[in-house]
Parts: structure tokens; sequence; C-alpha cells
């Protein structure tokens, strides 16, 4: 109870601002890339009605952005607030493997009528929102391994529950989140070592006792990708052929036979940058990844300009996890990553994975209402403190 009416009249979702401070650089290049998906979706007839249904996703994505935006969210800096998010997810990920829903042999959805809901995805927010208050206060001290320690146990309890969905690809980054924000944070060489060596070790033991036979198979058509191109490597070899045939300009707007003719899988989501490389080329892949550089840009920028450490963090973490999407995404799509079936941000169709992107971007908006405007040596002393 107290931690609601913390919320409500502690500085929350009450306090409502006359406008939302939008970055309508970051903003303008999201939109292009939404009508990439979109175009993307809607050159393929079939059973599926993907365009009509991401329009609908895609508003209400708006909505809950530009509400989001109208906030103020220092009240994220409370540990209760954030311990309440993290016990929460955590209660949600434990509830999917009892009454989740099992789709392609992952049980990580909730089927609510003709709703479904990943909880995974809301879990990377989550550890953003908890990463970036465990190191807002401890950034000078993260040379003490124990808060590498501590912060890990937070991260590997999300990472276990997204793998043993089996979700192999959200896991991952989750563990990307993870690394990238103890990296900001200033930790020595010596641990990053350390991290290393126990990431190898915890892979070979993952390796032996929790992954799947079509995980390790995945992970072996890497290493091999010609080996089964009629079995487990068959979707990265289809990907491949697909980026591969759209030469220079593209084969054109609905013109993609990879996507047409059924040859590619999953052309909506998993390998919707194949399906539009197929069509838009080399230069409409310049294009895609101009725009996608211009949104962590913005990112970055508001980063620069937080108002403490927590909002500094925060935009990090938020430019991790897009990232981390991107690269993975192309990877498995050119073949130089295993196919791990995760989306592509902004294109790829789907309503939970836009709506927790565009969540992410409305408490970006909204905290930067109080963001400040300083030089970034001032910054960076703050941010990992003085040499």
């Amino acid at each position: 109870m107290k931690f609601f009416e913390s919320l409500i009249y502690g500085g929350g979702l009450s306090r409502i601002i006359s406008k939302p401070n939008i970055d309508w650089w970051l903003l303008g290049a999201v939109v292009p890339l939404l009508a990439a998906g979109l175009t993307t979706m809607n050159s393929f007839t079939g059973e599926g009605k993907f365009f009509e249904h991401q329009l609908v996703w895609i508003g209400l994505a708006f909505l809950v952005m530009f509400f989001l935006a109208f906030n103020d969210f220092r009240f994220l800096r409370r540990t209760s607030v954030i311990v309440t998010l993290f016990i929460g997810i955590v209660f949600l990920l434990l509830a999917l493997f009892a009454v989740g829903s099992t789709f392609k042999g992952a049980q990580s959805w909730f089927d609510i009528g003709g709703f479904s809901f990943q909880p995974s995805d809301l879990a990377k927010l989550v550890l953003i929102l908890l990463l970036a208050k465990y190191f807002s206060r401890r950034h000078i001290e993260i040379a003490n391994i124990r808060h590498i320690l501590v912060s890990g146990f937070y991260a590997m309890v999300l990472f276990l529950l997204v793998l043993f969905q089996p979700d192999f690809g959200g896991a991952i980054v989750i563990f990307l989140i993870w690394l990238g924000m103890v990296l900001v944070s200033g930790i020595s060489k010596k641990h990053l070592a350390l991290v290393f060596v126990i990431g190898a070790i915890a892979f070979g033991g993952l390796w032996t006792s929790v992954f799947k036979e079509y995980q390790k198979q995945r992970i072996l058509t890497f290493i091999h990708p010609l080996t089964d191109i009629q079995g487990a490597g068959y979707n990265a070899y289809q990907s491949t052929i697909a980026v591969g045939s759209g030469g220079l300009l593209g084969k054109g707007i609905g013109y993609g036979t990879q996507s047409k003719l059924k040859f590619l899988p999953e052309y909506q989501t998993d390998f919707i940058f194949a399906a539009f490389a197929e069509e838009w080329g080399f230069v409409g892949v310049v294009l895609l990844l101009i725009l996608f550089g211009i949104v962590i840009w913005r990112v970055l920028a508001n980063a620069i300009r937080g108002a403490t450490n927590f909002e500094v963090l925060y935009c990090v973490g938020v430019a991790i996890l897009f990232t981390s999407h991107f690269i993975i995404h192309v990877g498995m799509n050119i073949g130089l990553l295993p196919v791990t079936g995760l989306t592509m941000p902004f294109l790829s169709y789907g309503g939970t994975h836009l709506v927790i992107e565009f969540t992410a971007l409305g408490i970006l908006f909204g905290m930067r209402r109080y963001q400040r405007a300083s030089h970034k040596d001032e910054i960076k002393n703050e941010f990992i403190g003085p040499n």
C-alpha cells in the first residue's frame, strides 16, 4: 500500500506536466523504421493479417509513449519501486511455467483471449531500471567485485527464468544488458577477465545440462552452416539467399521471391531484415542502418544530459537493448550468428516487444523534462569517477 501511495502522491504518475519533452530527431528516425516494417509485411499476402494487426499495435504503442512522456519519473529512483518491479516480473516469469502457452517449443507467452503477452520483453526493461538504480549510487565503488556479483545475481535470476522457457535469444539479451551496463559503470580489467572465465564455465554447464537438442544444433549449424541446409540450417541458408539476392537496389516491393514463395520462414518477425533486404537491396539496408544509428545516437545524447547517474545509466541501458536486438537479428539473418528468434526493433511484427520499446522511449522522454545541459567532461567525471 505504501508503494502505491508514494507512486501517486510522491512525485510519480500524478505529476503531469504541461507538454511532453519529445526528442523529435529520435522519433523522426523511428517512424520510417515502422513504415519499413509495415511495407515489408504488406508486400506478401497470405492467411495472416500482419499489416492490419501491426497498425493497431503501433497506435497503442504511441498512446503509451505519449502518456508516459507527460510524467515525472524521478520516483523510479526509489528502492521500494524498483524492488516491487523486480519481484513483479519474477512472479510473471515463474507463472509462465504454470499457465503459459507454448509456441514453437517455448513456453514464453500468456494468452488472454485474443491477446498474447511475452513477459521476457518487460523483464529486459525492468533489468535496465534495476541496474540503473543499483549502479547510480555505487559507480565509484564498482571496482569492488561485490557489486558486480550482486548485480550479476539480479540479472542471473531473470536470465535463468527466460532461458528455461526456453528463450535462448531473450536470455542472451538480458546477459548483454547486464554486461554492457557493468562495463559502462567502470569495471576493472581483471574483473572483466574473471567475468568471461565465469561465463565460459557457465556456458559449458549450460551446454551439458540445460540446452535443448535443437538449441545445440543451431549453434553447431552456426559453426558449420552448410552441413544441414535441409534441416537445422535451412532458415539461416534461406535468409542469406534472400539478403544476397537483393543486390544493389533490391527486387522491388512485393517482388521478394524468397518471402513470397514461402522459402523464407517467419519473414514478418525473425527474418524481417532478410525480407526487407531482398526487396530494397544494399541501398535500403544502408538507409536502415542510418536510421538505427540516429536512434542510438539520440538515446546516448540524452544519456549525456541525464539529470543524475540513474537517468544516464537508464539511457545507456536502452541503447544496449536496442543495439543488442539489432546486431543479433541482423547477424542471424546474414548467417554470422546462430538463429535465436529475436525481433528487429520497430520493424518486426508483434505487440509486446513494440509496446515495450515505446515504453522505454516514453520513460526517456519523461526524463528529458528535468535533464541538464552540461559539458561532457563534467558528466564523465560524475558518471565513472575522475581519473
